[in-house]
């Protein structure tokens, strides 16, 4: 009997077996969105996608620094005139406007949530994050230890860290280690 291959794939996210965790009053998750999406406006088209984004997801595409909110959905700034639909996939009629190339499984997504979160992120990023400077809705395209990421206020306590997929493990490492200096603080 021959066997196909592709019936012994398994799925996997990408913290699969590494999250959840809890060290002090910090906790880390996975974020699984259901689709990725990033927007990258055609020449002279900034007004057209923008009223097209808020018909088909109810959302503005976000300034620099920003992200929008919807409901089930989020656009994040991602960099020069790109932002990052989270959530539901893009609508086809944004494709008018914009290049959308789908981002869902090059992601590791993660949330990182307790009043220590940014104390935490303190130890890894040369940003300050704490809550007054970084009010929710904020996001900022950073180093992260020494990956690139891509960190977003979603709560008072709760940060949105992104990073590419194949940084996931490594991630939580930093993370986790991050959170256990905070935690025997005290």
């Amino acid at each position: 009997m021959e066997v196909d291959p592709v019936d012994d794939l398994i799925a996997m996210t990408p913290c699969d077996g590494l999250l959840p965790v809890t060290i002090g009053d910090v906790t880390l998750t996975e974020d699984l969105p259901v689709a990725m999406t990033s927007i990258a406006p055609y020449a002279g088209q900034d007004e057209a996608l923008n009223a097209a984004l808020k018909d088909a997801h109810g959302l503005d595409f976000p300034a620099i620094n920003r992200s929008t909110v919807k409901a089930d959905a989020r656009a994040i700034w991602f960099g020069q005139g790109i932002a990052l639909l989270q959530g539901p996939a893009a609508a086809i009629e944004l494709a008018k406007f914009a290049a959308l190339t789908d981002q869902s499984d090059g992601w590791a997504v993660v949330r990182l949530e307790g009043k220590g979160a940014a104390d935490v992120l303190a130890r890894l990023a040369p940003v300050d994050l704490r809550r007054q400077n970084f009010k929710q809705g904020h996001t900022v395209r950073t180093e992260l230890a020494h990956m690139m990421a891509s960190i977003t206020r979603i709560g008072p306590d709760a940060l949105q860290i992104m990073v590419f997929r194949s940084m996931a493990r490594t991630l939580v490492h930093d993370l986790k280690t991050a959170m256990a200096g905070v935690a025997a603080r005290g």
